[in-house]
């Protein structure tokens, strides 16, 4: 048995002994935990500074990598708000009695022993980590090697407060970032539950065709924004640059935007100053590209330009003849992810929201909402695009599972 076996195996065994801490001892260590994180900025700075030397400087993303004192704070208010939301675990869902006397009831309960695959982002350590601890499941995380020592700060905290609140720090697990520590997630299906990729397109489809454990995706985010001939050009501009340059670097800022040829020449005259001042690179379709000659950054667009998940200060766009042509485009490009028209036609716009398949679809609204705590949702692990078990903001609500439990006095069959 080798030492990543082992680590999952000490959590599966302590996540059984976390499910009898109460939900009292529980909010109580995700505050001390908050406080810690502040008492704690200067150590989480440094360690992921060091994670920071380690890249090229001009890679876009770093913004995921990186950590401040803004953001280190609002990593710690966010578990003070995951402690007081409700723990979804032990409500009872239904209740009968049966004809033989059986009492019956059907019952939500962690899901045991969730497990993390992500890239970069260290606060998704400390969002992980906090949800399945309020759920009362314990967690096993395997981080990306760029933020190995942001990572490995930020479990030593955490494990130091269980500690603290006798609950038992095994409940929380990082395992080696070495790539073969996947391959052991993979195989360990009598002691972890579902495994949770989060991170590139080519890590989630990796992980899902790979994993015997059952996986839950959080998809790649390919977001569109079309804009409908009736659209309020104001608004549509606003929409669109905050969707592209609000952060670029995560999965629900816009890839491409559509725009109705009816309206397109107008709508590019007045986005293109906006986009001029944050830089953002366009790659325009043949009809986009007349329009935006004298723009700086602008580039032809290749076929591979559209559906393609930028995650950076880059932006196809595409006039389209109608909506029919609008809604096609986004069938075939999307990942299902975000997805918005902007349009005072409330026909055009309810007809949107009820045939684009996406985890979100929003009218009149940029995409970058889609967000656990924009939802009130909490903090989430991802923003799931699969259909089974969970779907958009994949948060505190999810982490439980179902399970009958019987009570008789001697019933046979």
């Amino acid at each position: 048995m080798n030492s990543v076996e082992l680590l999952i195996i000490k959590t599966y065994k302590a996540a059984v002994r976390l499910r009898r801490a109460n939900d009292e001892q529980i909010k109580k260590m995700l505050l001390s935990l908050a406080d810690a994180i502040e008492k704690n900025i200067l150590c989480l700075l440094e360690a992921n500074t060091k994670d920071l030397a380690k890249q090229d400087f001009n890679n876009p993303r770093n913004d995921r990598l990186m950590l401040n004192e803004e953001r280190i704070l609002n990593i710690a208010n966010s578990i003070r708000n995951i402690s007081n939301l409700q723990n979804p675990g032990g409500k009872i869902l239904e209740k009968k009695i049966l004809d033989n006397g059986l009492l019956l009831e059907k019952i939500s309960v962690p899901l045991g022993v969730v497990g993390a695959i992500y890239e970069s982002r260290p606060n998704v350590t400390f969002d992980i980590a906090a949800l399945c601890l309020r759920s009362q499941n314990a967690c096993v995380l395997k981080g990306s090697s760029e933020a190995e020592e942001s990572n490995r700060a930020s479990v030593k905290i955490i494990k130091n407060v269980l500690k603290e609140n006798n609950i038992d720090p095994d409940c929380v697990t990082l395992l080696p970032s070495e790539r073969e520590t996947v391959e052991e997630l993979f195989t360990a299906t009598k002691y972890v539950d579902v495994l949770i990729p989060r991170g590139s397109d080519s890590l989630i489809q990796y992980v899902r065709k790979n994993s015997l454990v059952p996986v839950i995706e959080t998809g790649a985010g390919v977001c569109h924004v079309y804009i409908e001939k009736d659209a309020d050009m104001y608004k549509a501009v606003n929409i669109v640059v905050n969707a592209k340059v609000s952060r670029p670097s995560v999965c629900n800022s816009v890839d491409t935007v559509l725009v109705d040829k009816q309206v397109a020449k107008i709508f590019l005259k007045e986005l293109q100053p906006l986009f001029d001042k944050y830089n953002v690179e366009i790659f325009a379709d043949e009809e986009a590209y007349y329009f935006l000659t004298d723009y700086p950054y602008l580039r032809k667009a290749q076929d591979e330009d559209f559906g393609k998940e930028f995650l950076s200060l880059k932006c196809a766009i595409k006039v389209v003849n109608n909506i029919d042509e609008a809604l096609n485009h986004i069938q075939k490009y999307s990942t299902k992810h975000s997805e918005a028209i902007v349009s005072e036609n409330n026909e055009q716009c309810e007809r949107f929201l009820q045939e684009v398949d996406a985890a979100a679809v929003y009218s009149n609204a940029s995409t970058r909402f889609t967000d656990g705590e924009e939802f009130g949702l909490g903090a989430e692990i991802g923003i799931s695009t699969q259909k089974l078990h969970a779907r958009g903001p994949f948060a505190l609500e999810k982490l439980v599972t179902e399970k009958w439990v019987i009570r008789g006095d001697g019933q046979i069959r």
